[in-house]
């Protein structure tokens, strides 16, 4: 079987959401010396592009968004200590903080988002829920973020994403990081008003608007 040929396969098991398949197919790929970069870029970020453009047709919906990720997942949990070992590590994106905000504690559809961001070669430090705005400042500090994404499910915090933009500007750090705000009751309006650099709708929107700000759209 030829590379081209092994890099449809994780592709397409991406595209299925079989993480067993995803996962072999890594395994094998890193015992038989593969360049991995080649594999993530050839083999295993196009299927998780499909997917996107599936959930956009309107041919997937949530259940295949997640098998998906989750596939991603599997694959990058057996190439990145490698990749780490190499120094390549999410050679594909940047670094990304994400969390809910302070006083919320939902945290499904962020949940979805790290997930997706992640599978997309974003390196993804998830902060979980009910985070104080001063948290995300020193994580995205301590990592050397690019992307702060902040989500609030509750009319009452999502005034702390823009409490989060004034505490970056205080503190001198605006320029420094891209802010993406979402959840139910966030709006591409709202994101302009409180100067964030972009709002996201669902986790596939969400990828494509982490990429276009680093620059790799």
């Amino acid at each position: 079987m030829t590379k081209t040929e092994i890099y449809a396969r994780m592709s397409a098991a991406i595209v299925a959401g079989d993480r067993d398949e995803a996962r072999r197919l890594a395994e094998d790929a890193l015992r038989s010396g593969f360049d991995l970069i080649d594999v993530v870029e050839q083999g295993y970020l196009p299927g998780i592009q499909k997917v996107g453009e599936l959930w956009e047709q309107g041919e997937y919906f949530l259940p295949e968004l997640i098998s998906s990720a989750e596939a991603m997942k599997a694959a990058m949990a057996v190439l990145e200590p490698a990749l780490n070992r190499q120094g390549s590590g999410a050679v594909m994106g940047g670094k990304v903080v994400i969390g809910t905000v302070e006083g919320d504690i939902h945290d499904i559809g962020k949940n979805l988002v790290a997930s997706m961001l992640q599978a997309g070669g974003f390196e993804v430090f998830d902060l979980g829920a009910d985070v104080k705005m001063e948290r995300f400042i020193d994580k995205a500090e301590e990592v050397g973020a690019a992307l702060i994404c902040l989500s609030a499910l509750l009319t009452t915090t999502m005034m702390n994403q823009r409490r989060l933009i004034g505490l970056l500007r205080d503190k001198g750090l605006r320029d420094k990081y891209k802010v993406l705000v979402g959840g139910a009751p966030a709006t591409r309006k709202w994101a302009e008003e409180i100067g964030a650099d972009g709002y996201a709708e669902n986790a596939v929107a969400a990828v494509k608007l982490a990429k276009a700000l680093v620059g790799r759209a």
